[in-house]
């Protein structure tokens, strides 16, 4: 006898003792509706109920299709109602980001109990070698921070292009049209041994910024967290800390008539979230990083990689690190 033919009578044996146990259960079920029935009442066996109808891939057919006509009892639907606010409730207090959901709708997510300032170090790692130049940093900036687009020399960051000649290293040729907003044109001769980068700037958030020291009024601010914000409403557009800035990243706004500049998307980043321009980039040339993380992969990159800041000489304490950063960069 092979294992075919075992298991198929094996299956016909367990058929009849199912047969057998429902017809018992039926017999006694009909015992005992005999034994609780009045005298005046219909001593009938009692009508042995349909399988309920299942739904797609075995799902039990729910409340509204069982029954004459699918309808649902009040209490049915009380009780449904309950158990689900109930259970939604529980799911949404598990998580570790509804501690912050309070906070987030009230504007002020930073505020949440779960995001702590002083655990972060905000900064950015950039790669010269993966920029292409597209704009689509420029572009996700301003559309997320509500930047002018139609105002000349709006931007909370940029794109340059460097043209570096092998004969005059020292004098580079450097564009940016519209802040590289659309991109770059083609160069009309290329090759003759030019070397040809670019090379994204933003606000370095400097840990001794210069434009927080000279600003009048304390509009200017470094949060707890390593960034330096601008508060608006203190603003009074005198413009010391535009001129005070060694790497020209404020503007005025022209709408409000007080500096602007790149805040790393704090709104962002406080919710567990990377900026707007680093989710843009196609590369991966710009990277978030939180320099007080010990498992922030930008330990591991800055020990592999050669990394710089600009202006070094200034001591400012620049978090805008750039890997393959030529000497001609200024």
């Amino acid at each position: 006898m092979d294992c075919r033919e075992r298991a198929s009578q094996v299956s016909r044996a367990s058929g009849r003792l199912r047969v057998e146990g429902a017809s018992a259960s039926l017999a006694g079920a009909a015992a005992e509706a005999g034994r609780t029935t009045s005298p005046g009442q219909d001593c009938r066996a009692p009508t042995a109920r349909p399988p309920e109808r299942s739904g797609d891939h075995g799902v039990p057919a729910s409340d509204g299709e069982r029954g004459s006509g699918g309808t649902k009892s009040p209490g049915q639907e009380i009780n449904r109602r309950a158990f689900l606010e109930q259970a939604g409730r529980f799911i949404i207090l598990t998580g570790a980001a509804s501690l912050a959901w309070d906070y987030v709708l009230a504007g002020t997510p930073q505020a949440a109990p779960n995001y702590v300032a002083t655990d972060h170090w905000w900064g950015m790692i950039i790669d010269i070698d993966k920029c292409i130049g597209c704009g689509n940093c420029v572009r996700a900036c301003k559309a997320e921070n509500d930047v002018p687009t139609d105002e000349p020399g709006c931007y909370r960051t940029w794109v340059e292009r460097y043209q570096v000649r092998p004969n005059d290293m020292e004098h580079p040729i450097v564009d940016s049209p519209n802040g590289a907003y659309d991109g770059f044109p083609e160069i009309d001769k290329p090759g003759d041994g030019v070397k040809v980068f670019f090379v994204p700037k933003l606000c370095n958030h400097c840990a001794h910024s210069p434009c927080v020291q000279v600003c009048p009024v304390g509009a200017t601010f470094e949060s707890p967290d390593g960034v330096v914000l601008v508060d608006k409403d203190r603003c009074l557009g005198c413009r010391y800390c535009v001129q005070a800035c060694p790497y020209g990243c404020r503007y005025i706004d022209p709408r409000t008539h007080t500096v602007d500049k790149c805040t790393l998307c704090y709104h962002r980043i406080t919710k567990g979230l990377t900026t707007a321009c680093c989710e843009a980039c196609p590369t991966g040339a710009r990277q978030l990083v939180d320099l007080k993380n010990p498992a922030d992969p930008v330990h591991e990159f800055m020990r592999t990689h050669k990394v710089h800041v600009l202006k070094p000489n200034l001591a400012t304490g620049a978090k805008a690190f750039y890997s393959g950063l030529d000497g001609s960069v200024r």
